[in-house]
């Protein structure tokens, strides 16, 4: 576990961010170090879409936002701050509270929460899962 201490306030922030969907989506994990909130969607790899989560890991905190990766222009208006905490595409890692942008992750939640409840754009998702363009 880290040694910093807020970092369990960093990850019950972070973690209270997903729960407000909580009851139209599936926890499928929720430990200490480690929160997964799956959507009700099942894909044509029989395995439900993943909403996003939060893991308690050595040196930061890490908040997973699936919706980012599948709808990129979600970033264009992203403020710079939080994407100097981006790590990949879906993943962004902090140390501390931040409340600015948990405020701003908030709102990304939300916006991905209603893209993955439209049905037209989960039907594309699962589309593209079975072109071959599988990244």
């Amino acid at each position: 576990m880290p040694e910093n201490k807020n970092f369990a306030e960093v990850f019950r922030r972070l973690k209270a961010i997903f729960e407000p969907y909580e009851k139209g989506m599936d926890v499928a994990r929720n430990t200490k170090s480690g929160y997964l909130l799956n959507t009700r969607h099942i894909m044509k790899n029989k395995q439900p879409l993943c909403f996003g989560g939060v893991r308690l890991g050595k040196n930061y905190v890490s908040f997973y936002l699936m919706s980012v990766y599948a709808s990129p222009d979600f970033l264009k208006d992203m403020s710079p701050e939080l994407k100097k905490r981006m790590q990949g595409k879906s993943c962004f890692n902090f140390r501390e509270v931040d409340e600015k942008l948990f405020r701003e992750l908030g709102n990304l939640t939300r916006a991905g929460a209603r893209r993955f409840n439209d049905e037209k754009f989960i039907d594309g998702l699962r589309r593209f899962q079975t072109s071959g363009d599988k990244t």
